[in-house]
Formats: C-alpha cells, structure tokens, sequence
C-alpha cells in the first residue's frame, strides 16, 4: 500500500463535500480508472465551457442571466480543473 504523503486525491467530494482519497498500490485499479475516465470527462466539459464563455462574451447582447449562469457553471469547471492538477501534481512528485 501507499504511504500517507502518496494518497490519491480523487475527483469528487464526499457527502460533506470534504475531500476524498485512495491508497493504492497502482494505478490499473478499479477505483484508479473510475478517476482517470472522471478527471478526464472533467477537463472535456472545462475546454468546452471555455469555448463557450468565449461565445458569450464576445457577443454585447448577452443577457446578465446568462452570465451569470456562465460564471457559475465556469466556477465548478475550475474547481473540478484544480483538484485534477493538485491530485496530477501529487502524484508526479511522489512517483519522481
């Protein structure tokens, strides 16, 4: 099993929205791919609202409740972006 400082921060929260972890001894696991195809779903829906955020403003007809909207889903998709690039950063620094 992995050591304390080399647990999985893993792309969901729990129930209280606290972090949630996996000690593993690799990465062909269950729970491992289930959060690699998650991470990845994750980053698609940030590059696509990106590309729509760009859309929106450039537009000067856009409407506040859809900015608003577009801020908060931008929010969630950054959110969901950092936790994969803390939990990527960590594991490169532990298998290094």
């Amino acid at each position: 099993m992995t050591t304390s400082n080399e647990l999985r921060l893993l792309p969901w929260t729990g129930p209280e929205g606290k972090p949630c972890f996996l000690s593993t001894d690799g990465s062909d696991g269950h729970v491992s791919r289930l959060a690699d195809s998650i991470e990845s779903v994750q980053l698609g829906v940030a590059a696509e609202l990106l590309d729509q955020a760009l859309d929106v403003l450039a537009d000067a007809d856009t409407e506040l409740d859809e900015l608003r909207l577009l801020a908060k889903d931008l929010t969630g998709a950054l959110r969901d972006t950092l936790r994969v690039a803390i939990s990527r950063g960590h594991r490169l620094a532990t298998s290094g």
